[in-house]
């Protein structure tokens, strides 16, 4: 497993160059090319069963005409790994801390699929939390292989 949890974002007029956002200044406080862009992304070579998107915007893409859907989740995919956890819009960073606990929890000692994983979290969420709304938990979205 993969696990990003840092800044997401898409790029609608230029789906290429969407990302995710590590830090932008190093060590000495210089600038430095903190991105990680889907054009690299496309370039990886990933063994990991599941790769986390814990970031906003993760699981949207655009429409390119002749290419199809033009999003992180294709990268991901065709770098190698078979499903993905993503967020549709953004989201709140204490709710999604609370959201991947339970996430992991279900998935790693649970011993529940990736789906039943986040089916379960959903509902978590929703009945035992105070986000509650589904703002906080319905966006996280699961691409791929769903066993």
């Amino acid at each position: 497993m993969v696990h990003f949890a840092t800044h997401g974002f898409f790029h609608k007029t230029k789906p290429e160059q969407s990302g995710l956002v590590f830090s932008l200044v190093d060590e000495q406080g210089n600038s430095q090319n903190g991105f990680l862009r889907l054009d690299s992304i496309f370039n990886m070579q990933l063994n990991a069963s599941l790769v986390v998107l814990s970031a906003c915007q993760t699981g949207i893409g655009e429409e390119v005409p002749g290419e199809g859907m033009l999003g992180l989740s294709r990268g991901f995919m065709y770098a190698g790994t078979p499903r993905l956890l993503m967020s549709l819009w953004s989201v709140d960073d204490k709710a999604t801390a609370e959201f991947m606990t339970r996430f992991y929890r279900n998935l790693l000692e649970d011993g529940l699929t990736a789906a039943a994983a986040l089916k379960k979290t959903q509902r978590e969420m929703r009945e035992e939390t105070k986000w509650s709304h589904p703002q906080y938990w319905a966006a996280f979205i699961l691409q791929g292989d769903w066993n």
